[in-house]
């Protein structure tokens, strides 16, 4: 392993010689990562923004505004996201080089499964004489969680790339500008200690060219940062710190405002639990304004726990706000495996009415399940989905790999222990298995997690998927897009539906440098037969998704749909250690408790 790397304390902040330079450009690139075929994921239009790349570039264009180097330079920002845009090394080098030209390149946001990808691109542009930097949670975490510099991240110091480590806000990146400018760009700028407040910040967002290669033209944008619970298998908590920190409502509304400028109004609030900013009902208030006063048909997805329900006043105000999408952070309902991954704050008992109280304002729910904890089986995953389908309203579950992520508790334990985990950072996706199991071999518990995205997304539950949607007034046509969406990235495109997006794009020379250039020869017709068989698999989903939902748009009109799942009552449901821990073969009974004599719940979830 390697010793660390001695940082300065203080950097050396004297204005450039800008007598040789009349403009300054900064090129951001969000790295993508590679398939298992070893090509770049890349999409015409990709699914969901990058609020990194967003955060860094308005960071940058305030740098710009304040006229680092004076009113004789021009200062440039151009943001690029890989998995909807083609990078190509030798063409931001000739930009970066041309006469009277200085800049340097910024690898931003890029998690794990990304950083080979990121260090590919970064060999490329250093070859090529380009100043490259590069930050994000896969740095910053391991820095945060593991000793010293670890070897991935000393290669890239060896090859002269600048490691950014911690949060950009706070005038930081001036530093990086300078020492660029001078040709000092170099080290690792380690702010990880010092997490800045995000009151007053600049304005995050991207320019028109770069959203428009977003499905429905979203953006994105974090109210706030940092999360108080202690989930063994997040990064966050390490690398945004247990404080929360939070953007004020007129900073918010400054966001809002400076997009819808340029015709965009649908936005993915990226905090990890919005309902625990303690900002909330005054940014709320301030987009209900918005909406009301100003006309901004604000459309919204955030992320919440599985208490938000009983904050007074949340969920109808999250309604008048925009909210059309919420994604909760279910994780798993077995209370074995969240006790083991300290996430005691999940008790199925609040689960149903939650989703209920979503439903009753119009809104689509997403939940996110983890299948590996140390208490999964095939069996009991199977057990658990099927248990989800009959008693829980969620619209869309999504299916994630217990993965030790760098930075996260989960990855220091095993890394201490010296324990195996996959070496390919390029598989720490949350789709592949990285570490061994328990119950279950590595192919059995990939297998585990296909099974579960068949189980959920079968014939028989997308039916009552739409059945459940016309009873609680979301539109089936809506809900039909989204199971084909999820289905349909998964099934067709072995791709998870979070990185999926319009179009795949695959280029024969974008492959990863470990794997042999396929020929012209055999790459073009076989790349021409893939799309020609997925564009027709997908016609035939779409297709019988359309026919399906006409009949049960027919149906609904004549008899009213109810199940389990959409009952009201006064009584909640409770997933006993008993039940779960009962053998696959005999059924797990739900147990009833009144809601007054349940045990005392904690405060929020992650």
């Amino acid at each position: 392993m390697a010793g660390p790397v001695q940082v300065e304390t203080a950097r050396d902040l004297e204005p450039a010689d800008t007598t040789n330079f009349r403009e300054f450009r900064v090129i951001l690139v969000k790295p993508s990562r590679y398939d298992d075929d070893g090509y770049v994921v890349q999409w015409f239009r990709s699914a969901v923004p990058s609020n990194t790349l967003a955060t860094v570039h308005g960071l940058f264009e305030h740098c710009g505004q304040r006229g680092v180097f004076g009113e004789d330079v021009r200062f440039v920002v151009e943001s690029h996201d890989e998995t909807n845009t083609r990078i190509r090394p030798e063409r931001i080098a000739a930009r970066l080089q041309a006469p009277g030209v200085r800049g340097l390149v910024g690898l931003v946001g890029v998690q794990s499964n990304q950083y080979p990808r990121a260090m590919d691109l970064a060999r490329s542009l250093r070859a090529l004489g380009v100043p490259v930097c590069m930050g994000g949670f896969h740095i910053s975490g391991s820095l945060a969680m593991l000793p010293g510099v670890q070897p991935e991240l000393q290669e890239a110091l060896d090859l002269g790339v600048a490691l950014f480590a911690g949060e950009a806000e706070a005038d930081r990146v001036e530093e990086i500008v300078r020492d660029a400018a001078r040709g000092k760009l170099g080290g690792l700028y380690d702010y990880s200690k010092d997490l800045p407040e995000l009151s007053g910040a600049p304005v995050p967002g991207l320019p028109k060219s770069t959203l428009q290669r977003t499905v429905a033209r979203q953006a994105s944008f974090d109210a706030g940062r940092g999360c108080p619970f202690q989930c063994s298998f997040c990064t966050i908590i390490n690398v945004q710190g247990r404080k929360s920190r939070h953007r004020s409502p007129d900073d918010v509304e400054a966001i809002v405002r400076s997009h819808f400028e340029q015709g965009v109004s649908h936005f993915f609030i990226t905090d990890d639990n919005f309902a625990r900013n303690r900002n909330w009902e005054a940014i709320f208030d301030r987009l209900i304004a918005l909406r009301e006063s100003d006309k901004i048909k604000l459309k919204l997805t955030i992320q919440v726990d599985t208490l938000c329900h009983r904050i007074p006043g949340f969920i109808e105000k999250a309604g008048r706000a925009g909210v059309k999408k919420v994604f909760i952070g279910l994780e798993n309902i077995n209370p074995e495996s969240l006790k083991s991954a300290k996430k005691k704050q999940n008790r199925l008992s609040e689960y149903r009415a939650m989703m209920q109280a979503w439903h009753r304002i119009g809104v689509l729910t997403y939940a996110g399940y983890i299948i590996g904890f140390p208490a999964d089986t095939a069996e009991s995953i199977q057990r658990d989905i099927e248990t989800i389908q009959r008693e829980l309203p969620i619209d869309i579950l999504e299916f994630f790999n217990l993965t030790p992520l760098p930075g996260s508790a989960d990855h220091q334990r095993l890394f201490n222990e010296g324990t195996w985990m996959e070496p390919d950072l390029n598989r720490y996706d949350l789709d592949h298995v990285t570490m061994d199991h328990a119950r279950m071999s590595r192919e059995g518990w990939q297998e585990a997690n296909r099974l579960a995205w068949r189980t959920y997304y079968s014939w028989e539950h997308m039916e009552t998927l739409l059945r459940r949607a016309c009873a609680t007034g979301i539109k089936p046509s809506k809900m039909a897009r989204m199971i084909l969406w999820f289905h349909g990235s998964i099934t067709y495109e072995n791709i998870h539906p979070l990185e999926s997006g319009y179009f795949r794009r695959r280029h024969r020379r974008d492959r990863r440098p470990t794997l042999p250039r396929e020929s012209v020869w055999r790459f073009y017709p076989k790349r021409a037969a893939e799309v020609v068989r997925k564009v027709a698999q997908l016609a035939g989903l779409l297709l019988r998704l359309e026919l399906l939902q006409r009949r049960v748009q027919r149906e609904a009109a004549h008899t009213p749909y109810t199940d389990a799942a959409l009952t009201p009552d006064t009584e909640q449901l409770d997933w006993s250690s008993e039940a779960a821990a009962r053998p696959p073969s005999q059924p797990v009974p739900l147990r009833v408790t009144s809601a007054a004599n349940a045990p005392e719940r904690d405060r929020a979830s992650a």
